[in-house]
């Protein structure tokens, strides 16, 4: 059995290529969603079934048939249905065809007169999708939309994170007479209604810092009377923390944000909640988000660990500040992920104590490390060093 998949373009006959017409006129059997069937060309077979699940197109294409298609819209090889049926079909000793459509991505590029070789290209049709790691990449990002993720939804997150700014394209009802491109911002996209067949296309957002190794200098952060975790510490937490570039990552207790920011940076394909109680710092996160463009960074005003309820499952979890609440917080990332890397910071033997037997009774592989930093300061013609506060770093299920 021969079986051919055809990618239908945009849904009008103009973006249907001529050999996938000819082999939708001479099929016997043509199967896919309901609307696309509805919207064949002219001369092709009545025989049609509805279906798009892969299993189900398989037992319909089992028959007796000469020439049966499967149709789908847009390009066949963009985010299409074909890709799982295709191996399925092959496995049933079938011979596979598969042509293209012209697909969305393509004629939007053709409208606004660019090439779409540089854009990043994500799916957010009956998939979720972080549009801050898309448009941090640093080029244009065009979402194929569809389902709960629409432009606005989209453009209202990348708003939330500071992104507003950012100019976009929609284009709605791609190749029909009733076709719209509209262009605007991110933060005009945000409270907008469109048409259910829509695309969407972001440029980039400003380039964040890269961070070859952690430990950014204190004097680059935006600092105030709020307490920061200094250099030398933060780049040892980083370090204990393990972070990849997916990570959900929490910092509790996240003061100017120093933690936070370069959990941004190495996690840039992932998402930092920063927890802060103190307005005061919570401003003075905002601010170091906005300098670093590290836009996949939220925060989270309130204290912890109340504040924690509602966040997605951590990957790592740092805890720089506590308020007293060490116990809660710990008992909380164990309950939304028992696997999660964890590291405390103490200044006090009491908060020591208690961050070993929390994070102990909680069946965690427990270490500790002293930091002793000493820094050295102009004495007139010579240096001296100052030593600061040692820093105990408590961590749990780390890699040591």
């Amino acid at each position: 059995m021969k079986v051919t998949l055809i990618g239908l373009g945009l849904g009008t006959p103009d973006t249907l290529s001529a050999e996938g017409l000819a082999a939708l006129q001479g099929a016997d059997l043509i199967a896919g969603a309901q609307r696309l069937l509805e919207a064949l060309p002219a001369g092709c077979t009545e025989n049609r079934w509805a279906a798009v699940k892969p299993g189900d197109l398989c037992r319909v294409l089992q028959g007796e048939w000469k020439s049966p298609c499967v149709v789908y819209s847009g390009d066949s090889g963009f985010y299409s249905g074909a890709r799982s049926l295709a191996p399925l079909l092959q496995e049933a000793g079938a011979e596979v065809r598969i042509l293209p459509g012209i697909s969305s991505v393509q004629y939007l590029s053709a409208k606004l007169l660019r090439p779409w070789q540089d854009w990043r290209l994500v799916s957010a049709h009956g998939a979720s999708c972080d549009p801050i790691a898309a448009v941090s990449a640093g080029r244009p990002a065009f979402f194929l939309t569809g389902g709960v993720q629409g432009p606005a939804s989209l453009c209202r997150e990348l708003k939330e994170a500071g992104l507003g700014d950012l100019q976009a394209v929609v284009g709605e009802n791609l190749s029909y007479p009733e076709e719209r491109i509209l262009h605007g911002t991110v933060g005009e996209f945000a409270d907008r209604s469109f048409a259910p067949l829509n695309v969407l296309l972001v440029e980039p957002a400003p380039a964040r810092r890269e961070a070859v190794t952690p430990g950014i200098c204190d004097g680059e952060f935006v600092r105030g009377k709020v307490p920061m975790t200094k250099q030398e510490v933060r780049a040892a937490v980083l370090s204990k923390l393990g972070i990849c570039p997916g990570d959900t990552l929490w910092d509790v207790g996240a003061g100017t944000g120093s933690v936070s920011v370069e959990m941004a940076l190495l996690a840039w394909e992932g998402r930092v909640y920063a927890v802060e109680q103190k307005e005061e710092a919570c401003e003075l996160i905002r601010q170091n988000r906005e300098k670093f463009a590290a836009y996949n960074l939220r925060l989270v005003p309130g204290e912890a660990p109340g504040a924690l309820q509602g966040l997605p499952a951590p990957d790592a979890v740092f805890v720089g500040g506590s308020s007293g609440g060490l116990r809660g917080i710990l008992e909380d990332v164990h309950a939304q992920n028992p696997r999660a890397r964890v590291c405390v910071t103490a200044v006090t033997v009491e908060t020591l104590a208690e961050a070993l037997a929390v994070l102990g009774g909680l069946g965690k592989r427990t270490h500790v490390t002293q930091l002793a930093v000493s820094r050295s300061k102009e004495a007139g013609s010579r240096h001296m060093m100052l030593a600061e506060n040692p820093v105990y770093l408590i961590t749990g299920d780390c890699h040591e």
